[in-house]
């Protein structure tokens, strides 16, 4: 194998145990679903989902905004270098044979961290329509695109499914998290959205207790639902062995959507699906 990849590092296993121990220690709901890969596979989702945590991370840093986007930037000079086949950070040294085995595409990993950028610098408070539709394709449906690859759809029903199932998963999020978003200064509805249900405040505290906020939220929720039908057609269309990690995370999150419009967690607790449902999606996912 020639290019970007061409040593698999990830048969070190000191570097393996490190991207493991990232993926495990963030108790990610998305833990289970990579878990069900074959060991190369598997590693290459571990050693995304290790880049994926370091920028996230650095985005909601306690530095001042210059410092994180300055941190972000050094992501993105680690990403030329690994590209160019000079990766010397541990993560990149992980990610350069999977780069390569499954023509992972640079623009996805830059994207990634443009939209965590884009919390860095404090935008994602009321944004437009277009630019929470762009927050979504970088932070959620470019790792989706990344994914589907790792897993053997790189076709366009792969790529289907990861735009229509990121927005999805993103939008769930958006309502599980939205306490939590307003304690950091964010808000990630979108001010068309609000201004339709006639929600003129800005400060997001503020917008989380107006009395027509069920409302937005409802909206928002169909628009999800919308997203996760999209990608039941187009899962429909690819290996459904491949997509067994990609249809464990939709019902799971289809599960935690439904729970934030029954109003679970009163917008004071994080919402989460029981253990208990988690076992019986892994099971019926897992063995199909």
């Amino acid at each position: 194998m020639s290019g970007p990849g061409a040593e698999w590092a990830l048969d070190d296993p000191a570097l393996a145990r490190l991207v493991t121990e990232r993926v495990r220690r963030s108790r990610s709901s998305f833990y289970w679903g990579m878990r069900m890969l074959e060991r190369r596979r598997r590693l290459a989702m571990y050693a995304i989902y290790a880049f994926c945590r370091e920028v996230d991370d650095i985005a909601d840093g306690d530095g001042a905004p210059a410092q994180r986007l300055a941190g972000l930037d050094v992501w993105r000079r680690h990403i030329e270098a690994l590209y160019s086949g000079r990766a010397g950070e541990e993560i990149t040294r992980a990610l350069a044979g999977p780069v390569g085995e499954y023509a992972l595409d640079r623009a996805d990993f830059l994207a990634v961290i443009d939209g965590c950028a884009m919390d860095a610098r404090g935008e994602m408070v009321r944004p437009s329509e277009s630019r929470l539709d762009l927050y979504c394709d970088r932070v959620a449906c470019a790792v989706g695109r990344l994914s589907v690859r790792v897993f053997g759809e790189a076709g366009p029903a792969g790529l289907d499914l990861a735009n229509t199932l990121g927005r999805a998963l993103q939008l769930t999020n958006i309502l599980r998290d939205l306490r939590e978003d307003a304690d950091m200064g964010r808000l990630y509805l979108p001010d068309e959205l609000l201004a339709r249900h006639g929600i003129a405040v800005r400060e997001p505290t503020a917008v989380l207790a107006h009395p027509s906020l069920g409302a937005a939220c409802a909206e928002l929720a169909g628009r999800a639902r919308t997203q996760f039908a999209a990608a039941s057609t187009a899962m429909a269309r690819c290996s459904r062995r491949a997509m067994r990690p990609a249809a464990l995370m939709a019902v799971t999150y289809r599960d935690l959507l439904g729970r934030c419009e029954r109003g679970e967690g009163a917008g004071i607790e994080r919402v989460r699906v029981p253990p208990s449902r988690k076992l019986w999606y892994l099971l019926r996912h897992g063995i199909c």
